[in-house]
């Protein structure tokens, strides 16, 4: 009777825990709208994971564990989305060429306001952004500058960066935060250095990389005192830790995946990350297939 019993509950542990494990599964790749030409990703709560469009300013909201999705903000001309960041029940959008910032109500995704951050008819292209408890900071990789957007949406500035030459090409592109606000970390595409950036002055120093490379850098996401760095058309993503005084970091590791195709940007949910694939280098077409890759970190 006693050895029934016992294998009788082993055989319940086992199925439970079958079970949970296939409760726990996450699609490896998330499809999206054909022809939506992505970018940015911000990661929403829960499992929902947000998507912008390049040409349109749309933006899909996508369950992580489902796979399912629909069109969150519809878009409209006049509109693009690079960069997306979600804080304080907002979502911040970088408008790319149009020299703009965004702001939806993450929850429905209604319009909230819309910022000029760049001088109307010059070069510009407003690449990401990081939020902290005072303001979001908007890169330009036209100029060695940030637009500083109050948390109160009141009237956007610019934040000059005299230490950080500027070069043809994209400079700064991706940036995050600290928790505290204290310090930003950008990544500067064309000169391959990743910068910290103090928020208020605007001085930067360059961060010592130990001979890392951080060629083809795009977004950017800071976990604790980890880094990851998307290297876009290197399909890899390089893992840095980085010192207590955010002056140096060195390689831990490097991710890369068959399921990459030229990723931009990453969000995190829990144990999982998931990387935009923007596929610079195929022809954009009405059908072009774009995704998503999901993997554990």
């Amino acid at each position: 009777m006693r050895t029934r019993l016992i294998a009788a509950v082993a055989a319940a542990v086992a199925v439970g825990a079958v079970a949970t494990a296939a409760a726990q599964t996450f699609p490896a790749r998330i499809d999206l709208p054909r022809g939506w030409q992505p970018e940015g990703i911000a990661a929403a709560g829960g499992n929902a994971l947000l998507v912008g469009s390049i040409p349109t300013g749309g933006v899909y909201r996508v369950d992580s564990r489902t796979g399912r999705g629909r069109v969150f903000v519809s878009g409209r001309r006049g509109r693009a989305a690079i960069g997306l960041k979600v804080a304080g029940g907002r979502l911040f959008v970088a408008g790319g060429p149009t020299g703009r910032g965004f702001v939806y109500s993450a929850r429905t995704g209604r319009p909230v306001k819309a910022f000029r951050l760049a001088p109307a008819g010059q070069e510009t292209f407003v690449n990401d952004v990081a939020v902290t408890p005072k303001a979001a900071y908007f890169t330009d990789s036209r100029r060695s500058a940030l637009y500083v957007l109050p948390r109160n949406l009141s009237q956007p500035t610019r934040l000059d960066l005299p230490d950080i030459p500027l070069a043809a090409g994209n400079n700064l592109n991706g940036i995050v935060a600290t928790p505290d606000g204290r310090t930003l970390i950008a990544v500067q595409t064309n000169a391959a250095k990743l910068w910290r950036i103090n928020p208020t002055t605007g001085r930067a120093t360059e961060i010592d990389l130990n001979g890392t490379s951080v060629a083809n850098g795009d977004g950017l996401l800071l976990v604790g005192r980890t880094l990851y760095v998307v290297r876009n058309r290197d399909n890899r993503i390089a893992v840095l830790t980085l010192n207590s005084g955010l002056s140096e970091a060195t390689l831990a590791r490097t991710i890369r995946s068959s399921r990459f195709d030229v990723p931009t940007t990453l969000a995190r949910i829990d144990r999982r990350l998931y990387a935009v694939n923007a596929r610079f280098g195929t022809t954009p077409r009405p059908s072009t297939p774009y995704s998503v890759t999901g993997f554990a970190r």
